[in-house]
């Protein structure tokens, strides 16, 4: 049973777009696989506030014997994991270091343990004024799911780490092993089973808790929706203090050719297509610039409303230019 689907963000630059795009595709086949299934509860993007953090899981799941928490990631190339569990991501000729999605998981997890903790009496109650079994013993269980058309290398990856990883395609084959569901008949009488279970009603209890935790992105503080921002682009490869040193060079990114000046200029559309107009010397640039991470000049320039960025096309960087 889906519970919530995936929240659509406005994205402009390739990174952002392809990223949502994963996280679809995820949802996508969660629906097709459970839509119907009620003991298996999907809460997509659910995003919480505990103890001071703010986590976001991109595919929460609920099911009979525990939880499965899913991180997508977009890798369109090759992805490899070193035995220090260390990532690395190519686009095009070139190796880019990428910080662990299994580790992020983790930490998602982590705070998901500690929230339920906290709230156990409230979510499953007592019965017969006995505490029921809490939810460090249930079945806790993370997910890496990647771009279907994403190169893995597991020869030289840890067997530990390469069982969490999976190609989009696969996730439902993968979950249905990890959750090893049968009929509440065979649960019945399958005297093997030892995993603890949750019934229907505490199922449902816990998925009533949950959805009213969910924080929509607009409810966040400002200083948690930039912590946001900054975990998606550390999460997309790219490191934070370089991110943040071109955040800052980016206001001066363009400047005029001939006099240098670089604040006092109007941005025009031409011939041979977006370029800036000197307002001190009277003379035009083309917004063209070189990509200020691999240097490329194969650059293409949106523009959105009254702002421009510029875009590699060689190594997908992308900046805001005006």
């Amino acid at each position: 049973m889906i519970l919530k689907t995936k929240s659509l963000q406005n994205t402009q630059t390739p990174q952002t777009i392809a990223g949502q795009k994963q996280e679809q595709d995820v949802a996508f086949y969660l629906r097709r696989a459970f839509k119907d299934h009620p003991d298996v509860l999907v809460i997509n993007d659910f995003r919480f506030s505990f103890n001071g953090e703010t986590a976001q899981i991109d595919h929460l799941i609920i099911y009979t014997y525990g939880f499965v928490l899913i991180e997508s990631k977009s890798i369109k190339g090759h992805v490899d994991v070193n035995h220090q569990g260390e990532w690395t991501r190519s686009h095009g000729h070139k190796w880019f270091g990428m910080p662990s999605p299994i580790k992020q998981v983790e930490l998602q997890q982590a705070l998901l343990k500690e929230l339920l903790k906290e709230h156990r009496s409230e979510i499953l109650g007592k019965l017969l004024g006995i505490k029921q079994q809490g939810f460090g013993m249930r079945c806790w269980d993370h997910l890496c799911a990647v771009s279907s058309d994403a190169v893995i290398n597991r020869d030289t990856m840890p067997s530990a780490i390469s069982e969490q990883l999976v190609k989009t395609e696969f996730l439902v084959e993968k979950l249905e092993k990890i959750m090893n569901l049968k009929s509440k008949l065979m649960r019945i009488v399958n005297v093997i089973e030892t995993r603890p279970d949750f019934n229907q009603e505490e199922l449902n209890s816990i998925a009533n808790f949950l959805i009213n935790q969910h924080i929509e992105i607009n409810q966040l503080s400002a200083e948690h929706q930039l912590e946001e921002a900054r975990k998606h682009f550390v999460n997309n490869a790219v490191d934070e203090a370089k991110y943040l040193h071109e955040q800052s060079a980016n206001q001066n990114i363009l400047s005029c050719k001939y006099c240098g000046e670089s604040t006092n200029y109007t941005p025009m559309y031409g011939k041979f297509g977006y370029y800036i107009k000197c307002n001190v010397c009277t003379k035009n640039t083309p917004m063209k610039q070189a990509c200020p991470q691999c240097q490329s000049k194969n650059i293409k320039i949106q523009k959105r409303n009254q702002h421009y960025t510029l875009t590699c096309q060689d190594c997908s960087h992308s900046a805001l230019i005006i």
